[in-house]
């Protein structure tokens, strides 16, 4: 069982930049792949990025490529999310998630769930 707490959403203007956290509870976070996905109102959630469990391999969405970094500190069960040149079609509630089987694009492969975290962009 892995328990997913996200943390550092909130307000930004249009240009700034966000770090958002992912704290994960067990001793087998190193196993999984991690990703962040999002979802804004009316829309299905979407895969914003993934990190393999060694952290040797991204996937980003080309909507972020070269404005967003994912990483991962496994002595810590952390995964990060650095968010940067933010634009207000990246407003959405973000999701941390775990997959024990790699990384994965759809968000019904993912395993586990944080509670998601809100993100805003103001124009």
């Amino acid at each position: 069982q892995v328990q997913l707490v996200e943390s550092g959403g909130g307000l930004v203007q249009t240009g700034g930049s966000l770090r958002l956290s992912c704290a994960a509870s067990g001793r087998t976070f190193s196993s999984y792949a991690m990703a962040w996905f999002r979802q804004a109102p009316g829309k299905e959630r979407e895969r914003v990025t993934a990190i393999s469990w060694s952290g040797g391999t991204t996937y980003y969405a080309d909507s972020v490529k070269g404005r967003f970094t994912i990483s991962r500190d496994n002595a810590k069960n952390t995964v990060y999310l650095q968010m940067s040149s933010l634009k207000p079609e990246d407003t959405a509630v973000y999701y941390c998630a775990a997959r024990s089987r790699g990384a994965a694009i759809r968000a019904d492969d993912y395993d586990y769930w944080g509670q998601g975290t809100q993100v805003t962009v103001s124009s």
